[in-house]
């Protein structure tokens, strides 16, 4: 028995062997499975939502809001590889002459004469609304402020204190004791790397031209106030302006409202999804400067022009227009505090202008840094 006892052993040995190697290829076979059916689902995910993107309506219309919120954006050559290079080059040019367009109609709102109040002279024992007031806005994918000012005439226009570089809102508000501030006009910005100094189009202080950058042309759409407070906004030339009594202005468009109508139609209209900054007015004077942050996902993504345009309407305002916006929007306190978000990665932009609030306005002295320049003579790089 012994001499034959270790056969049982190797032949039950050789038996396991092949159990083992049954069971282990299911577990090959499952995996291999699974891997094929997830590869076969993300192919026809990837080939349905490709076919939504760019061949049905409701995707087509997301695919050029992508490239329009890039369009506003310092890389706005990427929005061809969402349209292609031509029609980026066609819908840029589209919107600038519907911008144009949008900023002919006459505008005839009127506004309340607007007492003129000091600390001096009001009475202690009557109860008054503060200058200004800031409240939170919110809707779906976006978070901002509005600032309103119930003193027209007490906005002015500030510029940067030194040539050669811009100035940060929060520094021009503690530098002039200003009530509240918000960015204004768009700079020259060359490869996105600007210094801030040098501004696009007009630029009106005071009822004073500080700078004119139109180089020939004979028209400009214009964002600012009259000397009796009316919010003046659309395409004027300088010789209408200062008959008007241009008070404080700077160029930017699009006109959104005029004569309590909103301009832009629908949301697929308005110009991509961006950080905002709107200025408009009350019937009753007030001054509205909306300022919606963007481009921070989980915080807010921004607007486009028309959701700007309908918070305006919603709160009132006859006329509104666009300032510049993007990483440019801020708002500051008057403690120079800056309490929204603004959307640059490297913190507060330096601007050429910024419109400030102040419980004085005449006692402010706004020196023109530009007197004496040609636009030509000057740098905007960084």
């Amino acid at each position: 028995m012994d001499a034959i006892s270790p056969l049982p052993s190797r032949t039950s040995t050789v038996v396991s062997t092949p159990r083992k190697n049954k069971a282990g290829r299911p577990k090959r076979s499952r995996f291999w499975r699974m891997l094929k059916a997830l590869f076969v689902t993300g192919f026809i995910f990837t080939v349905l939502a490709a076919g939504w993107f760019f061949l049905i309506p409701s995707g087509i219309e997301y695919r050029y809001m992508l490239a329009d919120s890039l369009i506003t954006t310092q890389h706005r050559e990427w929005a061809k590889y969402l349209i292609g290079d031509k029609a980026l080059k066609e819908r840029v040019a589209v919107y600038a002459a519907r911008f144009e367009e949008m900023g002919t109609e006459r505008d005839t709102h009127t506004i309340p004469a607007i007492p003129v109040v000091s600390k001096q002279t009001a009475d202690p024992e009557e109860e008054t609304q503060p200058l200004t007031s800031i409240e939170e806005v919110d809707g779906d994918g976006y978070h901002g402020y509005l600032l309103t000012v119930r003193d027209p005439k007490k906005v002015r226009l500030v510029v940067p204190i030194k040539r050669g570089r811009g100035e940060k809102v929060s520094s021009m508000v503690k530098r002039t004791g200003a009530v509240a501030g918000v960015n204004a006009g768009g700079f020259s910005d060359p490869n996105w790397k600007g210094n801030g100094f040098k501004p696009i189009g007009l630029v009106i202080s005071q009822g004073r031209i500080f700078y004119d950058g139109l180089g020939g042309k004979k028209s400009v759409q214009i964002v600012g106030i009259d000397k009796s407070g009316k919010m003046i906004a659309g395409n004027y030339t300088i010789d209408e302006l200062m008959e008007m009594g241009i008070s404080e202005a700077v160029s930017f468009s699009p006109r959104i409202i005029v004569n309590g109508k909103g301009l832009i139609k629908s949301r697929k209209e308005g110009w991509g999804v961006a950080p905002r900054t709107v200025m408009g007015q009350r019937e009753d004077g007030a001054i509205l400067f909306l300022m919606i942050d963007g481009r921070q996902p989980g915080y807010s993504l921004g607007v486009t022009l028309y959701e700007a345009q309908e918070i305006m309407l919603a709160r009132g305002a006859v006329i509104a227009a666009n300032l510049d916006g993007g990483s440019s929007t801020v708002l500051v306190d008057d403690k120079g505090l800056i309490v929204n978000k603004p959307a640059s990665a490297y913190g507060e932009r330096y601007l050429p202008t910024a419109f400030l609030v102040f419980e004085e306005p005449s006692t402010v002295q706004v020196p023109n840094i530009w007197a004496g320049m040609k636009p030509s003579e000057i740098d905007a790089g960084g």
